[in-house]
């Protein structure tokens, strides 16, 4: 995955985000489906940013980005 898929893919999950807030406003989910939804949103957010890290980082070190791989959510920095 190149560094603009990724950054479409965290645009998609946060614009999902979003529209999940506004229909539990207008009660369309309900609190515990948003909570449990927006859980796998943040975790799959976490898992763009590292990804978008890691490649960052090989290219800085002269290495191919494209050997990033995604790794486990327990796995990424400043998962909570």
């Amino acid at each position: 995955m190149q560094d603009g898929e990724i950054l479409t893919k965290i645009k998609e999950l946060i614009a999902e985000e979003h529209v999940l807030r506004e229909r539990v406003g207008t009660g369309d989910v309900s609190a515990d489906d948003e909570k449990a939804r927006v859980g796998e949103l943040e975790e799959a957010l976490d898992q763009c940013w590292d990804l978008l890290r890691q490649r960052k980082a090989r290219r800085e070190f002269g290495e191919d980005p494209d050997f990033s791989t995604p790794r486990p959510v327990d796995e990424v920095e400043n998962y909570d």
